[in-house]
């Protein structure tokens, strides 16, 4: 996917989707700093929460980045470190759009 399209999916559904560079699942990663990301299932539903990120205090916007370049360059490493817990619906909401 194309930077523009990734920005134009971002501004319009909260959330950008990668290709893991190992297995070439996809995941959604939600605005946010912790919990934010999910391996998405055959059924383009979210399959299972994934809570990983740098290490530092950090913007949002830092961290989501780093949690793609991770997914996409060192999809493994990155899971072996992930905490993961099941998805709700409730929990990947937006409350606001993001204009």
């Amino acid at each position: 996917m194309a930077a523009e399209q990734r920005l134009r999916q971002f501004a319009t559904k909260g959330y950008f989707e990668v290709v893991g560079g190992d297995t070439g699942k996809r995941y959604r990663i939600y605005a946010g700093a912790a919990a934010n990301v999910c391996e998405m299932g055959e059924n383009g539903r979210p399959n299972i929460g994934l809570c990983f990120l740098p290490a530092g205090d950090l913007p949002i916007g830092d961290v989501m980045l780093a949690q793609k370049i991770a997914l996409e360059a060192s999809e493994g490493s990155a899971l072996a470190v992930a905490r993961k817990f099941t998805p709700s619906n409730f929990f990947f909401s937006r409350c606001r759009p993001l204009r």
